[in-house]
C-alpha cells in the first residue's frame, strides 16, 4: 500500500478530528488557530494520518501529530514527519518546536532535545497548544533545522 501526503482539504476534517481523538489528542483548538495547516497521509482513499504545524516566522510548533492505530510502525508516521519537516524548511523556518506526553523517543532520534519552556521563543509561547492545550507534565523539545 501507498501512502500519499498531501495539504488537508475541508473535507478531512472530520477524519484528522477522529485520528486525534482516537490518539487521545487534544481537538479543543483546532479549529480556532487561524495558522495551523494540516498535512494528511492518505492510503486508498482514506485518511490514515495527520500531521499540523503553526507557522510563526523562522519557528514552527508541530502539533496534532496522529496515525491509525493499524499503522502506526508502518512508517507512515516517518514519512508524514519527513513532509512536515521539509515544508517548514521550504516556509523559512529555522526551528521546530513540539510538545509530547507519549512519543519522545520517536522525536529524540528524530533530532529533537528537550528544551526548558522559558525558553520557547514569544510567537511559540503565545500559541494555544502553549498556554492552555497541553499540560506542564509534556516534554517540550526544539531542533534547529
Amino acid at each position: 500500500m501507498a501512502v500519499t501526503i498531501r495539504d488537508s482539504a475541508g473535507r478531512d476534517r472530520a477524519d484528522i478530528l477522529a485520528l486525534l481523538s482516537s490518539g487521545g489528542l487534544p481537538v479543543s483548538d483546532v479549529d480556532s488557530s487561524g495558522t495551523l495547516r494540516f498535512l494528511v497521509a492518505e492510503m486508498d482513499g482514506a485518511v490514515v494520518g495527520c500531521i499540523g504545524r503553526e507557522v510563526h516566522g523562522p519557528h514552527a510548533l508541530l502539533r496534532s501529530f496522529a496515525v491509525a492505530a493499524d499503522l502506526r510502525n508502518s512508517g507512515v508516521g516517518s514519512t508524514l514527519f519527513r513532509e512536515a519537516e521539509s515544508r517548514c524548511r521550504s516556509e523559512g523556518v529555522r526551528e521546530v518546536y513540539l510538545f509530547t506526553t507519549t512519543a519522545e523517543a520517536f522525536f529524540s532520534r528524530r533530532g529533537f532535545a528537550r528544551l526548558d519552556r522559558k525558553l520557547a521563543p514569544a510567537a511559540i509561547q503565545s500559541t494555544s497548544e502553549f498556554t492552555s492545550t497541553c499540560p506542564v507534565s509534556a516534554a517540550f523539545m526544539a531542533k534547529r533545522l
